[in-house]
């Protein structure tokens, strides 16, 4: 900015290198991103410290649970296949009814 803009903007330039000295934006942008690594670092210790805490189960509790999800989920088809055909001969009925 050349001092007339400064002068009609009613501002004083401020030199680049006096900006930097005095902690200015270079200096928090540096800290920001040290803050962020911390944070980070530290994040990172926390989540390595839950896991030490995690109870994984065993391969037979995955293969019970497995198991259960599969029998679960034919037992629901099954139901849901029988609630679709009893509403389409219902609506099939229906319509029998009123054709004639």
């Amino acid at each position: 900015m050349s001092t007339t803009q400064a002068t009609k903007l009613n501002t004083t330039p401020t030199p680049p290198d006096r900006t930097r000295q005095e902690g200015g934006p270079r200096t928090q942008w540096t800290e920001s991103i040290r803050e962020r690594f911390h944070r980070a670092r530290q994040f990172l210790h926390e989540v390595r410290a839950e896991m030490k805490l995690v109870v994984w189960p065993t391969s037979t509790d995955v293969r019970s649970t497995t198991l259960v999800v599969i029998m679960t989920t034919i037992i629901f088809a099954v139901f849901l296949w029988g609630v679709d055909r009893g509403a389409q001969r219902a609506v099939l009925q229906v319509l029998k009814a009123f054709h004639h």
